[in-house]
């Protein structure tokens, strides 16, 4: 079993490649805005965000689509990648409010910061960090928001409860994540999967139960959208692990002697995108 460490540079060189490739390693190569799209984006948020940036998203889901961020409030990204989400996030809370991203990958914060450069927004604060351990202040924001990023964390149970450490009493978040229920120990061990985002994900049940054990409250699930691999050919597989024409998950061929079939057919039905959503409970000041 690897360690907290170990884990945190395996999922770091994978993402520092994809970003290098502007390939994903969770949903796949898009040289465009259409996997942004596919997973809820409108066409006016990726337009917002600037040319390119949504073509660069490796999320499963919009968190922003079912929060009500409103102007004024301060919004903290977990895995905030290369920024789609913090420039949309800035145009819902305008230039009074404010937008924090954390991430740990170095080729990551710099394509933010970019992207936030070429962008008119003046409100957005990018802070390289792990989520397990949060480089933000106690009860400073009204909302967090991730998106298929805790799935990669190896100590789960830290992030949650730095959610309800950093959120405001009262304050909400709302998260888009990958699930998986019934994975085999051999799949759980593949590091190809892991930075996909599937090996490391853990079910709906323990994902809410980890949520209310930080001391979070209202839980729900707003949005379900589950992967069906019955029909896909090996191509599609490639895909899902984010390694059709590129390496952005693996150092070598990334799915070398796999039998990609068999892969489907142990997946299939296995794995959802789910967005969660829920409040840090007490009297705002």
């Amino acid at each position: 079993m690897k360690s907290t460490e170990e884990v945190h540079t395996q999922v770091k060189d994978a993402y520092g490649r994809a970003i290098s490739k502007s390939t994903g390693c969770c949903c796949g190569d898009t040289p465009d805005s259409a996997n942004a799209r596919a997973i809820g984006y409108s066409p006016e948020e990726t337009a917002a965000a600037g040319e390119g940036v949504a073509g660069t998203t490796m999320g499963c889901g919009n968190p922003l689509a079912f929060s009500g961020v409103q102007a004024g409030e301060t919004v903290l990204d977990l895995g905030s990648g290369a920024g789609l989400d913090l420039l949309i996030a800035a145009e819902k809370v305008g230039p009074t409010g404010r937008v924090i991203g954390v991430d740990m990958t170095t080729e990551m914060i710099a394509r933010a910061r970019a992207n936030i450069a070429a962008s008119p927004h003046r409100n957005i604060e990018i802070r390289q960090g792990i989520i397990e351990d949060l480089p933000v202040e106690d009860g400073s924001v009204d909302w967090v928001i991730s998106n298929c990023v805790i799935n990669l964390s190896p100590e789960k149970g830290k992030v949650f409860a730095e959610i309800y450490r950093v959120l405001k009493p009262e304050g909400r978040f709302s998260i888009s994540d990958i699930v998986v229920s019934e994975l085999p120990d051999t799949l759980r061990e593949n590091p190809i999967l892991y930075n996909s985002c599937v090996a490391g994900a853990i079910s709906e049940e323990d994902y809410l139960a980890g949520l209310q054990a930080a001391g979070l409250a209202d839980l729900g699930v707003n949005e379900r959208f589950a992967f069906s691999t019955q029909l896909l050919d090996s191509a599609d597989v490639q895909t899902i692990l984010g390694s059709t024409g590129s390496e952005c998950c693996a150092s070598a061929s990334p799915t070398e002697g796999m039998d990609l079939q068999q892969l489907a057919r142990e997946l299939d039905g296995k794995v959802q995108s789910l967005n969660f959503v829920g409040r840090k409970p007490g009297r705002s000041q």
